[in-house]
């Protein structure tokens, strides 16, 4: 089954066109990323799917709906590129709140696990979200969406301030979802992230469509020895 397809999508703002007649399909229980420059339209794509920005022409399907479709969104949990939570909200409110407009019934242990496996510490979580640092914003985002147990997590540069450590707690929580049958739908401009959760990829460069399929055939399309080498091959 198709959980998002995209048909012929084209997005301008003014004079500059950033999707220019894109169409890629993502299956259910799939981890499928978008990679690209920054400005190369990932993040418009994004909106588009969610209805956030209008696009110009084209099709949006999620879960077999039109993506104007209120209901259509009812199964997504999103985190945008530029995440900022209410600051006068404490993180746990903030994750409570999230929760509860989700219609998720989650109890204390449930969520404790979450900010325990980020490594989100329990004491921070208690003051006001305006003092946390960038990552541990990051991380506040991601285990909202983590908790939601929607069937599709749509996360813009989900990894974004993220240190070292913090992405392998995270990226082992990301292959907890696939084990559960979660779908993934993330962009990126960390390749070596890429390559390692997704199993299908799209190349997007200057608003076009370069790539679609593994991450595995894009390589040896190219006869590249690592993804960033197929990349750069692929975007010319």
């Amino acid at each position: 089954m198709k959980i998002i397809e995209c048909k012929n999508l084209t997005k301008s703002y003014g004079t500059k066109t950033v999707l220019n007649d894109i169409s890629l399909s993502v299956n259910q229980g799939e981890f499928f990323g978008l990679v690209g420059m920054n400005g190369g339209g990932k993040s418009t794509m994004i909106k588009c799917m969610l209805d956030l920005v209008a696009i110009d022409s084209g099709e949006i399907e999620l879960f077999g709906q039109s993506h104007r479709q209120v209901s259509s969104r009812s199964n997504i949990a999103y985190l945008p590129d530029r995440f900022a939570p209410p600051p006068h909200l404490k993180g746990i409110d903030f994750v409570r709140y999230m929760l509860e407009l989700q219609g998720r019934d989650c109890d204390d242990v449930q969520i404790n696990n979450m900010l325990d496996a980020l490594e989100l510490d329990r004491a921070s979580m208690q003051s006001s979200v305006s003092n946390l640092s960038k990552g541990m914003t990051q991380k506040l985002g991601l285990a909202a969406c983590l908790l939601s147990e929607k069937k599709l997590l749509i996360l813009d540069e989900p990894m974004s301030g993220l240190d070292p450590k913090a992405r392998v707690l995270f990226k082992k929580e990301m292959f907890n979802k696939k084990q559960q049958g979660a779908s993934v739908f993330f962009s990126s401009h960390v390749l070596a992230d890429v390559d390692e959760l997704a199993d299908r990829i799209a190349v997007l460069h200057a608003g076009e469509h370069r790539y679609t399929g593994s991450s595995e055939d894009l390589k040896e399309k190219y006869n590249a020895a690592t993804l960033e080498d197929a990349y750069m091959s692929c975007i010319g």
